[in-house]
């Protein structure tokens, strides 16, 4: 429950940055579903009709917004939605309440709720995966929609230019929403994952997600500034003035660094230096030219894995794996391998009640020991790669057995396509340098290429979460056990021809760029958002006379 607030001048509340920029304007408080007005009840056959009835309106408004809709970003947020709607395992139940004498409301909303408590967490509470409460959010937007139409209300209109604050938005909410008139998004709950976050990012709506509880009301004037992380409300005369100006200034840096897009990533000195991008999803390819970017340098799979209700088969995999390599237009593209467990469990392969899924069975290990699932990647992989330049790439490898054994299945894999007849390419086989026991012996991991994740690097290496706010001072890009562990990565490659890249978010931070660098680092991946800032970041270093590139 939130934390009664006065309206204190200034008063600074601390999230994470899900989609950076800044916006200031009114608060705007989204409804709580649970809190709305309650359909009044009659006999279970009357209930049972308002509750389909309100179903099949729920579809149309859904069929409806998919249509209106720019592009295929609301049908892919949007088509997950009317899949569960039609699902029987959540009808049915609720049905079956109704005609027990519960009221259609009450039977939705506890059927709803059933099946969300169900959602797997990957271990127990407090390790709730940002992936499973990504796809919980889909749920309780028909949950909350159903409601609605039960009780009688209609859709709720957020107003132009306002900060919305809620603990999640729904799709269909901020699908339903103008943005272009600015405005912005701060979530007591919400995650940096989730489809919200990815369709903000490539729409370049600011977004704060688990912000610190407290109550507002709506029309408090507050400052957004989803680059610092954090929310100011009633902000004095002052700060909204330094805030402005500093919107302005924002807003004239992205055109500058917009002038560097077309042409290709040069430092001063004229060393190239290739840009990639990280994705998740193709929401996130929808407002990017293939032609600004040297390829896709990492393709979180799990997404997908986290989308549906069973582990997708090797058809519908290829279909999206298609998609994407069709999209970079003969530009490479490196596929990651599920990299499940920790805070991205998948329901059907993941451990249950592991004690510390951190540090459990993810990444690599998990895939090592669901083979047959690792195998059909690997094919669905593999036909993709007929299409243009693909390369495969391991995640949380700690040993070098792993590749070892991760090869022997790619070769299967290869056979089973040739068996079949089905037309497939070739694709280098590299890891993610995540683990430090693999940064330390790196020299000991026979791959084709090498890509640094720098996000649980540095949480592995000063064993430090990275959601642990009050220990930030020892999660320091630039700390020296850190920089260690990049050089030495960095030197291997360089001494074996090997290409490194690094595709965590220090990649894509103007503060640390310059350093990489200067390491000798000449492959970067970063957010389709980061794209335009991280070019002009390159073109404007200049390395020190040590620099070894």
């Amino acid at each position: 429950m939130a934390t009664k607030r006065g309206k204190k001048a200034g008063h600074r509340l601390r999230g994470d940055v899900a989609s950076e920029g800044l916006a200031f304007g009114p608060t705007f408080a989204l409804r709580d579903a649970a809190k709305m007005p309650k359909a009044v009840s009659s006999t279970p056959n009357k209930e049972k009709r308002a509750l389909k009835r309100a179903i099949r309106e729920a579809r149309a408004e859904i069929e409806q917004l998919i249509e209106q809709s720019p592009g295929h970003d609301g049908e892919n947020v949007l088509a997950v939605q009317l899949a569960i709607l039609g699902d029987k395992k959540l009808i049915e139940p609720a049905l079956a309440r109704v005609a027990d004498g519960a009221p259609a409301w009450a039977a939705w909303n506890q059927t709803v709720a059933t099946g969300e408590r169900r959602s797997p967490a990957g271990g127990p509470k407090g390790y709730v995966g940002e992936y499973a409460a990504a796809r919980d959010s889909d749920t309780r937007d028909l949950r909350a929609r159903v409601s609605r139409i039960l009780a009688g209300e209609g859709a709720e209109i957020v107003p132009y230019g306002a900060i919305v604050i809620a603990d999640d938005i729904a799709p269909s909410t901020y699908l339903e929403t103008d943005w272009s008139l600015s405005g912005g998004i701060a979530l007591f709950g919400g995650s940096p994952t989730s489809h919200i976050s990815m369709l903000a990012r490539a729409q370049g709506v600011p977004m704060l997600v688990g912000l610190d509880r407290a109550e507002t009301t709506d029309g408090t004037p507050a400052l957004l500034d989803a680059e610092r992380g954090e929310l100011i409300l009633n902000a004095s005369a002052d700060e909204l003035r330094k805030f402005k100006t500093r919107s302005i200034r924002a807003s004239e840096k992205t055109g500058r660094d917009a002038m560097y897009l077309p042409g290709p990533a040069l430092t001063p000195n004229g060393t190239r230096i290739r840009v990639g991008l990280n994705m998740v999803s193709s929401i996130e390819l929808d407002h990017v030219d293939p032609t600004h970017c040297d390829g896709i340098g990492l393709v979180r799979t799990e997404y997908l894995f986290q989308r549906g209700r069973g582990l997708p088969n090797e058809k519908t995999q290829f279909a999206v794996y298609e998609q994407i390599v069709e999209w970079a237009a003969a530009r490479p593209v490196t596929f990651r391998t599920l990299d499940a467990g920790g805070d991205k469990p998948i329901t059907g392969l993941s451990p249950e009640n592991e004690a510390n899924p951190f540090l459990g069975v993810r990444g690599i290990r998990l895939a090592l020991r669901s083979p047959t699932v690792l195998r059909m990647q690997f094919r669905a992989i593999l036909r993709a790669a007929a299409l243009g330049p693909v390369r495969i790439m391991l995640p949380m490898v700690s040993v070098p057995e792993e590749i070892t054994a991760a090869r022997e299945i790619l070769d299967k894999a290869r056979d089973d396509l040739s068996r079949r007849k089905v037309r497939y390419g070739e694709a280098d086989l590299g890891m993610m340098v995540e683990v430090p026991a693999a940064a330390i012996a790196i020299d000991e991991f026979d791959c084709d290429f090498y890509s640094i994740g720098t996000n649980d690097l540095i949480q592995y290496t000063m064993a430090v979460s990275r959601d642990a706010r009050s220990l930030e001072a020892l999660t320091k890009p630039d700390a020296t056990p850190l920089r260690r562990l990049i050089e030495a990565v960095i030197r291997h490659g360089r001494e074996t021809g090997r290409e490194v890249s690094l595709c965590g978010d220090m990649g894509g931070d103007p503060r640390h760029i310059g350093m990489l660098l200067d390491m000798g680092l000449t492959n970067l991946s970063v957010s389709p958002a980061a794209l335009a800032r991280t070019k002009a970041t390159i073109a404007l270093h200049e390395g020190g006379e040590d620099q070894k590139i």
